[in-house]
């Protein structure tokens, strides 16, 4: 039976079926001839592969090769698609159907039995057609997102619209990046995760809309270049990479992660990005002790360091010589401090508390106002850090010391137990104690002290 309510053109039916997700869509065709022809038109084609066999591979090629082809803004394959010889040819079909000059966004990630994606070298993957994005394909493409596939352009892309490129173990190489980057000039916004045949990632000065940039894990990459004049975000977490980062006036949020990135920090950040607003450092394995800063970092208003290790961190790390880095930031408001380990390697307080250090020369102050410490233990560098910054801080409102590593906790409602803290339960408790005995005399009346203690009801020893 057809369906006999609103009598309405066409055009309307179809424009309202294009805002139902697909799935409903597909629904009300089933249930009247006359909505059979609508979901053909569907705008936004999104997948998600809950079976990823022949069967899932037949219902998506079904849909895409009934489907008109005409208006399609997006096609996303959110959970990837399984890939071997055999669905290449289905893929390249997909493709061709989906990518039109109207299509906007495109999200494909590939899922192979057979390619390891943590070597350099892929022997069994998909080679993204780059073909379907020439000839004004492409023109209208503001996001690409590909994963695990080659992608090897060797002509000129038209991609003049393209505001967000996303590669995750993606096999590419920096010059054929490049060719990408350099007709992407509506380009805000790129993501690059394991793409282990980047040598050099160099961003031209003709992206005037480039503000974010993040390389994580890209093994090969040598050197990262930027000639952007508005960059304004910044995340990596590459060990031993040449940053030559122009004058990065623009740039007010820094996030690097890799083994010493503290002491590089310190030694070539102030001069190279000296309107940075938000700094977050991850330091797995910090052998050396925060140095004196050349410079300052004037405008930070927001420092995360995580200091997170097992049996790699640094016993001999002086966490008291992060005094140098707060020193060089008269602006900062927010610090938050993370030292979880495994085990605590450092000399504790009870070992030894004569004679806590202190700076000769005292530097107040006047804009911190909230401080962190998770994994806080009782290093008698830490104690020494945190005598530090209540003495020196006229500004602070709330130190909050977290001795369990900032685990779930059932106080919140949210879990039954708290997540076990393990071998670290006794130094927790010894935390705490440090905590009474050196840090809570020293707190004024006008800020507020919150330390997070081993839960008595669920962290007991056995």
């Amino acid at each position: 039976m057809g369906y006999s309510g609103l009598n309405l053109p066409e055009d309307i039916w179809s424009h309202i079926h294009s805002l139902m997700p697909l799935r409903d869509a597909a629904r009300a065709a089933c249930v009247s001839r006359a909505f059979r022809s609508f979901w053909r038109y569907h705008p936004n084609l999104i997948f998600r592969i809950e079976t990823p066999d022949l069967n899932f591979i037949k219902k998506v090629d079904c849909i895409l090769k009934n489907h008109s082809g005409i208006g399609i803004k997006s096609l996303r394959f959110e959970s990837g698609i399984f890939y071997n010889a055999s669905t290449s040819y289905y893929l390249d079909s997909w493709l061709q159907i989906a990518v039109t000059p109207s299509i906007e966004e495109l999200t494909l990630g590939i899922l192979s039995y057979n390619t390891n994606y943590f070597d350099s070298k892929y022997d069994d993957e998909y080679n993204f057609p780059c073909s379907l994005l020439s000839d004004g394909r492409g023109s209208s493409m503001r996001h690409l997102y590909l994963s695990r596939c080659s992608f090897h352009p060797t002509i000129n892309l038209e991609l003049r619209n393209l505001t967000r490129l996303h590669l995750a173990f993606v096999h590419i190489t920096g010059n054929e990046l490049g060719c990408v980057l350099s007709n992407s000039y509506a380009l805000e916004r790129l993501e690059l995760n394991y793409c282990y045949g980047i040598i050099c990632v160099k961003i031209p000065c003709l992206l005037q809309r480039f503000s974010h940039l993040e390389v994580f894990e890209c093994r090969m990459l040598q050197v990262i270049e930027n000639s952007a004049p508005n960059l304004g975000s910044f995340h990596f977490g590459i060990n031993h990479v040449q940053l030559l980062l122009g004058e990065s006036l623009q740039m007010k949020s820094l996030s690097m992660c890799y083994p010493g990135a503290v002491y590089y920090a310190c030694a070539e950040l102030p001069s190279n990005v000296p309107n940075l607003e938000t700094l977050t450092i991850g330091s797995p394995h910090e052998m050396v002790d925060t140095p004196m800063l050349p410079s300052k970092f004037l405008h930070l208003k927001c420092l995360t360091i995580s200091l997170v290790g097992m049996v790699t961190f640094s016993p001999a790390y002086d966490y008291f010589s992060l005094v140098s880095f707060l020193d060089a930031s008269p602006s900062l408001e927010t610090f938050f401090l993370d030292v979880s380990q495994e085990r605590m390697g450092h000399v504790s307080i009870f070992g030894d508390s004569l004679q806590l250090r202190q700076m000769p020369e005292h530097h107040r102050h006047g804009n911190l106002q909230s401080v962190k410490i998770t994994g806080f233990c009782s290093a008698k560098s830490l104690i020494e850090l945190t005598c530090y910054i209540l003495d020196n801080t006229t500004s602070l409102k709330c130190l909050t010391l977290d001795t369990t590593r900032g685990v779930s906790s059932c106080s919140t409602g949210e879990h039954k137990k708290c997540f076990p803290i393990g071998k670290m339960l006794t130094e927790a408790n010894r935390a705490v104690l440090a905590i009474e005995t050196f840090i809570e005399r020293k707190v004024p009346s006008t800020v507020t002290l919150a330390v997070t203690k081993p839960c008595s009801r669920c962290h007991v020893k056995s």
